[in-house]
């Protein structure tokens, strides 16, 4: 992209825009977008080098209900995307939005299911062999590989979650085979030059994340009776620290108790807004204000700082889970009466 050329497509200009802004004042924008417009945008930043001076001037003056911003940055690529995704979403949202986008960029196989309905898509899979279901759903977005698990009777789900937790890595020849065995199913499949990643432990994690109760116990009392290390490591991974505003003010309460004043502080600097509130209320004025203060003049630290911190608080809440001293709901779990 250079000076001259300012014939963009509404997406760069948008993504255009963002970059300028800076990853700060973005991650605020963002957070306003749907998911699926995000992805769009992470993509487009993602690919975009230097914005030229009339690049950012021009989508500026079209945008004339916004003031020009001059300390933004002028440079998009992952490292951009990344950061600006961890100020507005937290950082296990965005390894999700980078890892996808990153496939995208790519040519991601099986991005023809991306607008099909998943009781059609598990319909049309039933009859495959399991490792061939899973390396196909693992390769969903969460919401439609969750949609198309829970269409399954429960033997299949447990046998499919089951072999999307140890999956690794999938060659392209094995991916071709996939598509030629589902009789031509699945077309438009682009297939990457190096190996590809699929499944895991976390794509399970987030597949199981959009599911109600009834499959989700259902696929983890089959991975335990057959594979009871990864159940362990799944339920490891289950509650993330971004979770936590699903926690009602009692637990938040008394989580605070047990988590070290310099963890949380830590934990806050990249969590957001929704999250911050959520502490800050459960706090006292003083002690509120007080880590208001902190967090202030606290200057940059490492993502991979901000993350262990995280953890050792997630770590904190399950420990109160097992205890029953706090109750963490999930979708489809019957209600809890105080």
């Amino acid at each position: 992209m250079d000076d001259e050329n300012l014939d963009l497509t509404g997406k760069q200009k948008a993504a255009a825009l963002l970059i300028t802004l800076g990853p700060e004042a973005a991650s605020h924008v963002l957070k306003h977008f749907e998911e699926e417009e995000i992805e769009t945008l992470t993509y487009e930043i993602a690919q975009m080098g230097r914005v030229p001076s009339g690049v950012k001037e021009a989508v500026l003056e079209e945008c004339y209900h916004m003031s020009f911003v001059s300390e933004g940055l002028d440079a998009g690529g992952y490292e951009y995307a990344r950061d600006m995704l961890a100020r507005a979403l937290g950082s296990q949202k965005a390894r999700e939005f980078m890892d996808r986008v990153k496939l995208r960029s790519q040519g991601a196989p099986f991005d023809f299911l991306d607008d099909a309905d998943p009781a059609q898509i598990a319909n049309s899979l039933k009859n495959e062999h399991p490792q061939t279901i899973a390396l196909i759903v693992s390769y969903l977005k969460a919401a439609k590989a969750a949609g198309v698990l829970s269409n399954f009777e429960e033997r299949l789900q447990g046998e499919v979650a089951s072999r999307i937790a140890a999956m690794d890595r999938v060659s392209p020849d094995v991916i071709k085979d996939v598509e030629a065995g589902v009789k031509g199913k699945l077309s438009s499949l682009l297939m990457q030059q190096n190996y590809a990643s699929a499944g895991g432990v976390a794509s399970l994690v987030s597949i199981l994340h959009q599911v109600d109760r009834s499959t989700e116990k259902a696929i983890m009392d089959a991975l335990d009776e057959n594979q009871p290390k990864v159940a362990e490591e799944v339920r490891q991974k289950m509650f993330i620290f971004e979770n936590i505003i699903t926690l009602d003010d009692r637990a938040i309460q008394r989580i605070l108790r047990d988590v070290d004043n310099k963890d949380l502080i830590l934990a806050l600097k990249g969590a957001s807004e929704e999250v911050k509130n959520l502490i800050f209320r459960n706090l006292s004025k003083r002690a509120a204000q007080l880590l208001k203060e902190e967090l202030g003049i606290m200057g940059p630290v490492r993502l991979r700082n901000v993350e262990e911190a995280q953890q050792r608080i997630v770590g904190i809440i399950r420990q109160l889970e097992t205890a029953d001293e706090i109750v963490i709901s999930r979708p489809g779990q019957d209600e809890v009466i105080s």
